[in-house]
């Protein structure tokens, strides 16, 4: 890990994004290279109640390679405007957290920042962390941003 690569942005457009994106410019240099990466998971990956979905057609995933690509763009914009030296990235994958763990080690990211969502009780149950996935998995450090 080079003590020199970028930052890695985790972006989805949330709240908790910004915040992170925030944070990251708080505690870090001015000027430092970042990637803002957003990791957008095919329709057919998410299960439906322990079933998954049918494959969709090439028009639904266009669509949400669109949106991924705007919401980067976003990230990019919030990046850049907090002193960033910033790239951005979609990623087409799940879990979302293993996407964002591969990218962190192929670009050699230095650092990731990720907001958490803060979910608890049945909410996280059904639906996880992905922040606390990525530091669990992850040989980088990671720093999970509260809103």
């Amino acid at each position: 890990m080079a003590a020199d690569g970028p930052v890695l942005l985790c972006y989805d457009g949330s709240p908790f994004a910004r915040a992170a994106i925030a944070e990251a410019d708080r505690q870090l240099a001015p000027g430092r290279r970042a990637l803002v990466v957003t990791v957008w998971q095919p329709l057919e990956s998410i299960p439906f109640y322990g079933a998954p979905l049918a494959p969709v057609g090439p028009d639904v995933d266009q669509g949400l390679t669109a949106e991924a690509e705007e919401t980067a763009r976003e990230g990019l914009e919030l990046a850049r405007e907090a002193g960033f030296d910033a790239e951005a990235a979609i990623e087409r994958g799940a879990p979302t957290w293993r996407s964002i763990v591969e990218v962190a080690d192929d670009r050699d990211a230095s650092l990731i920042v990720i907001g958490s969502h803060g979910r608890h009780g049945i909410e996280y149950a059904l639906m996880g962390s992905v922040a606390t996935a990525v530091a669990h998995h992850s040989k980088r450090p990671v720093l999970i941003v509260r809103e």
